[in-house]
């Protein structure tokens, strides 16, 4: 929301130091991320699903490195 402070997790979601493959499915995390911070309050739900989103990422970033 507007005039809100970032989520500090945001910051775990960047995904440049990444090699191009694995940017490719982050991305896609960082983008799903900047949206819900975008247009939702901050509060503890907000917090969890961020968490979330980014325990996900985690997962996903390790599957492509399974290829």
């Amino acid at each position: 929301m507007q005039g809100e402070k970032q989520s500090p997790i945001m910051k775990y979601f960047q995904c440049g130091h990444l090699p191009a493959k694995l940017q490719e499915v982050s991305k896609i995390m960082l983008e799903t991320a900047e949206d819900m911070e975008a247009c939702l309050p901050g509060g503890p739900e907000k917090s969890a699903g961020l968490r979330k989103l980014l325990e996900a990422k985690d997962c996903f970033v390790r599957a492509a490195l399974q290829d």
